[in-house]
């Protein structure tokens, strides 16, 4: 096995190997058509919200007597990160965050773990708290949203069409759910006077007791008889409206119809809670969901084929529209990256025929595509699709995967050109550089071992370049051994015979040999000024724009209007009017979508999304392209400014990378709420001072009036009267009860029993409100209660079971927000060093996530330097050789430092990976530079003329691998996720690669201590 030559064997074995190749083509074009495609690779949402209602109770007391609890057991949870959480009156939000390197299988374990504890404690919770509910579905995206609209149907009759639709849609394949989306509840409401009820001798309490008593739905019993059951059937359902007007209900020995002191009327939900609109129109939206193996442009056409023969069905009047479109997004986006691919591998294939000729150029153009086939092969068998970190990945590969060819190529055209026949010449490469090629691409796969076995988001949104580039490389070694030698053989005939010498005695040639003589005669000088050059390019990148992950290049524009905490919905509704008026007459705008009392549902991957707030309203705005989307967003903002005054609002571009809410956050916890309100005052302040932070607030918002009502308890006892009877007055006057179910089909519809509207809304009424009392008779609410109004927390945020408020702000745009957090962190020094003990002030958001993800990858540099060192050890089998070769790899931080800062591109995740990964490169051209060496001297050359040939013979491959991968890094450069990495690989490579040949041999000269004789340079 040790004289095994894999190249000769393919040779030898032509029929086979052509065989092998033909069925690498069609397995890759057969992949490529059966590989799923979608926008972003899928990952976990680390996030699980527990939501437990508490009617009638304060922020505070939901926090005390119901959050407190929860997170108590909560804390208990393993692999548990944080907990944070708030409390509104009647509502508590406790959101589970388990920790970054929790691996998504564990996270599916911990989520069954938080149902469970909070199952052993649910009977502890304060009576009348509902629930508690869970959700941990984040992570699911509509693919398509439709939105549903008639004129003249009302929400009843379009939803009816809406779910006839949906029962059609869900039969496509690959759709795994299809959801309504703002759907107005169906009630009907039994609205009475209180006059009436008056002058009848009734009170609301007992009418409401005696309309539960009917319409229940209850079993009889059953006859049993000798011959079979009979079950016993009561009639009385309501059937109708009209029914329940005229139900007969006696109270207090007296029999009324409802008519008599009611209205009854079918309506829906008042103030509603959630609502959808598109383009100024009420609709009903619905949203279809993938599975997870599905090809979402193949979805986006079967469903368009359906919705063609729904909408032929539909009656006249309603109309289909769309609303978010992934697969025409997907379509434009991995359009844009085939063409950058595309680009990309024209200008390798450019440098190859300049390079090496038009006929060994069109081996390495045919090498590519085979590799290329595998490559998707191997992703299709791996089941990874293409989408923006894949596709990605493919382009940053292509610069790299014909460096073997190209190496093989070129010793087989110059071997030919030294008079060998085609065997020997084919099979040469593999005896000389197959192991140091292979070890060199190894290392270089090595480079990129922190992204696959990142534990963090980050790490799980990424690990495709480290899978994809990873396979690739693999395949373009066995390209380079067995398909280049084969179709070298069949393209390269034999070329004109030529001295070894002569070949390398060009007027070029002796210059280069010179350079590289005069760095191995000033060797010292030489590594100093590389070392100073190291020193400059980590100063350099200090210098550098920090940022986490870049914005997204989708036209949407997204804008949340925050109305003050506890405004009503129809507060929010008639802002979202205003602001649907001004995208109305804003001709860049194509579409947009509101949703009021609540946040958009997930049409991208990595949007925040907001849960229900009856005091926001949502838009997705479509735009033309991006320089529209920027028009929207300055008009967007500057109408704000102007004409929404009450409105705290936002105008924001889509995120790429883990979702994140707002890019600046400072939190500030600690125990006594009131101090932790003053410290964080104090941080906002700070904030605001700088002039790139922009719509600085904190989250927890303003308080809220609220009327106290304080029962005299010795009149309430003399008259009869008590809090819980009360209360229930007060409930079915304003808020209503549920007294029964209309039962319709398969709907049931809650029948509510509250006071007519003008009594409803008027607070001023209040005083007057009758209060039965316990000798039947009524009195006013004045007689037993003391009015007062009080100031309220309208939310009361928590972190870890500590009062938290997050001070937060956007970033003024050409700033990014790692940079501005940094500017502000010195300015906050004198708060931090003068905080009481058991208090905190945090920083958050970018500047934190970009520390936790950076974490992940830098976390496993030690293995990748095992790994190295231990590949190096294989090939080299030299200790001294092999740290000669290691102390190579830091180079690529000099070039990549001065070209981010020269194209003003951030240092953020997705640069680190780029000059990580340079690390691998560049050692690969050092071990088979160093290996070449090794090779000279064992052949009988002195140390120093072998460093010097050695060099001269590998520049050319060294130079045109570097070239290659340079090239297929430009059209990468212009993407809004890639630039950076891409910039990072170019300039880092240019240098390193000049440094190769410059540095390296002085290098090894003074490392080996070689001497410094006089020669004539001119000769071989």
């Amino acid at each position: 096995m040790k004289d095994f030559n894999l190249s000769q064997w393919a040779l030898e074995h032509r029929a086979f190997t052509g065989f092998l190749l033909a069925l690498v083509m069609l397995g890759g074009i057969f992949a490529y058509f059966r590989l799923e495609q979608r926008e972003d690779p899928e990952f976990t949402f680390r996030l699980m919200v527990v939501k437990t209602l508490y009617p009638g109770a304060t922020a505070r007391e939901v926090e005390q007597q119901l959050t407190d609890r929860l997170e108590k057991k909560l804390q208990e949870l393993p692999d548990l990160d944080y907990l944070r959480s708030y409390s509104k009156p009647g509502e508590s939000l406790v959101f589970v965050v388990p920790r970054e390197e929790t691996s998504p299988e564990e996270v599916a374990d911990l989520w069954y773990q938080v149902r469970k504890k909070i199952g052993d404690i649910r009977a502890t919770l304060p009576q009348g708290a509902i629930g508690p509910f869970f959700n941990d579905e984040f992570g699911d995206t509509y693919s398509l949203i439709y939105a549903f609209s008639g004129e003249g149907f009302d929400y009843a009759r379009l939803k009816a069409q809406v779910e006839a639709a949906r029962q059609q849609l869900l039969r496509v394949k690959d759709v795994e759910k299809a959801d309504l989306i703002g759907v107005q509840d169906e009630k009907i409401y039994i609205e009475f006077s209180d006059k009436k009820l008056a002058q009848l001798g009734l009170d609301a309490a007992s009418v409401a007791a005696a309309l539960q008593g009917q319409n229940i739905m209850a079993p009889a019993g059953t006859v049993y008889t000798a011959k079979g059951d009979l079950p016993i059937r009561i009639s009385g359902s309501f059937d109708a409206v009209d029914n329940v007007a005229n139900l007969a209900v006696r109270v207090d020995g007296r029999t009324f119809r409802v008519v008599d002191f009611a209205e009854v009327r079918r309506g829906y939900v008042d103030p509603p809670e959630f609502r959808m609109r598109f383009n100024g129109k009420d609709v009903i939206g619905l949203g279809i969901a993938m599975n997870k193996k599905g090809d979402v442009l193949a979805l986006g056409k079967a469903l368009d084929a359906t919705l063609k023969r729904v909408e032929s069905e539909l009656p006249v009047g309603i109309e289909v529209e769309k609303v978010a479109d992934q697969a025409r997004v997907v379509e434009r986006s991995i359009g844009e990256f085939k063409r950058t691919f595309f680009e990309a591998l024209a200008a390798v294939l450019l440098v190859s025929f300049l390079s090496l000729g038009l006929r060994a150029g069109a081996v390495v153009a045919l090498t590519v595509p085979l590799v290329l086939a595998a490559t998707l092969l191997g992703m299709l068998l791996a089941g990874i699709a293409l989408h923006r970190i894949s596709l990605g990945a493919l382009i940053l590969a292509l610069g790299l995967l014909v460096d073997d060819a190209m190496i093989a190529i070129e010793m087989m055209a110059r071997k030919l050109e030294e008079g060998w026949d085609r065997m020997r010449a084919a099979t040469f490469a593999y005896r000389a550089t197959a192991f140091p090629m292979l070890t060199g691409t190894l290392i270089t796969i090595a480079g990129f071992l922190p992204v696959g076995l990142a534990r963090s988001q980050a790490g799980e949104y990424t690990q495709a370049i480290f899978q994809v580039v990873g396979l690739s490389l693999l395949m373009s070694w066995f390209g380079a051994v067995i398909f280049t030698p084969y179709l070298g053989f069949m393209v390269l005939g034999r070329q004109a015979a030529a001295s070894g010498h002569k070949l390398y005695d060009s007027p070029f040639y002796c210059r280069l040999r010179h350079g590289v003589s005069a760095c191995v005669e000033h060797r010292g000088k030489v590594i100093v000024a590389t070392i100073a050059l190291f020193g400059l390019g980590i100063a350099t990148l200090r210098e550098v724009p920090e940022q986490f992950f870049p914005l997204s290049n989708r036209p949407e524009v997204v804008i949340d209007l925050w109305l003050p905490e506890g405004s009503s919905f129809a507060q929010t509704e008639a802002a979202a009017k205003r602001m649907e008026a001004v995208l109305a007459n804003d001709p860049d705008v194509v579409s947009y979508a509101s949703y009021i009392g609540g946040g958009s549902p997930r049409f991208f991957l990595l949007i925040v999304q907001q849960l229900a707030n009856a005091n926001l309203a949502e838009f997705v705005v479509m735009t033309g392209d991006n320089g529209a989307r920027e028009r929207v967003m300055r008009r967007v903002r500057e109408a704000l400014a102007a004409d929404f005054p009450e409105v705290r609002g936002r105008a924001m571009r889509l995120n790429v990378g883990p979702p994140m809410d707002y890019p600046v956050v400072f939190r500030v916890f600690g125990e006594d709420p009131a101090v932790v309100r003053h410290i964080a005052d104090q941080v906002a302040a700070v904030v605001r001072t700088n002039p790139h932070a922009v719509d600085v607030n904190d989250d927890w918002h303003e308080r809220i009036p609220s009327l106290r009502l304080t029962l005299d308890q010795d009149k309430a006892r003399a008259l009869g009267v008590s809090t819980a009877g009360l209360a229930q007055a007060l409930r079915a006057y304003y808020t209503g009860l549920t007294v029964g179910q209309f039962r319709e089909d398969d709907k049931l519809i809650d029948i509510v029993w509250r006071a007519q509207t003008r009594l409803r809304t008027d607070a001023g009424d209040l005083p007057s409100l009758s209060v039965p009392t316990g000798n039947g008779k009524s009195v006013p609410l004045s007689q037993v209660v003391r009015f007062e109004t009080v100031f309220e927390d309208g939310v009361r945020w928590r972190r870890n079971r500590f009062p938290a408020i997050s001070v937060r702000a956007d970033v003024a745009d050409g700033m990014l927000a790692p940079d501005v957090a940094a500017q502000i962190e010195p300015a906050l020094k004198p708060i931090k060093d003068a905080l009481p003990p058991g208090y905190f002030v945090e920083t958050g958001a970018a500047k934190e996530d970009a520390w936790i993800a950076q974490k992940s990858i830098l976390i496993w540099i030690p293995l990748v330097l095992v790994v190295t060192l231990l590949l190096l050890m294989l090939q080299l089998q030299n200790l001294s050789r092999t740290f000669l070769v290691f102390v190579t790899a830091p180079l690529g931080v000099i070039g990549a430092a001065f070209a981010l800062l020269l194209f003003r591109a951030p240092f953020g995740f997705v640069a680190l990976l780029g000059i990580i990964a340079l690390a691998g490169m560049i050692m690969r051209n050092s071990v088979i530079l160093v290996d070449q060496i090794e090779q000279d001297e064992k052949a009988g050359s002195d140390t120093r003329s072998a460093i010097i040939e050695s060099t001269v013979r590998r520049f050319r491959p060294i130079m045109l691998t570097a070239a290659a991968a340079i090239l297929a890094m430009i059209p990468l450069s212009t993407n809004d996720f890639f630039a950076p990495q891409a910039i990072a690989i170019m300039g880092g490579l240019t240098v390193a690669t000049l440094l190769t040949v410059f540095f390296l041999p002085a290098l090894y000269a003074a490392w080996f201590r070689v001497g410094r004789r006089p020669r004539r340079e001119g000769a071989a």
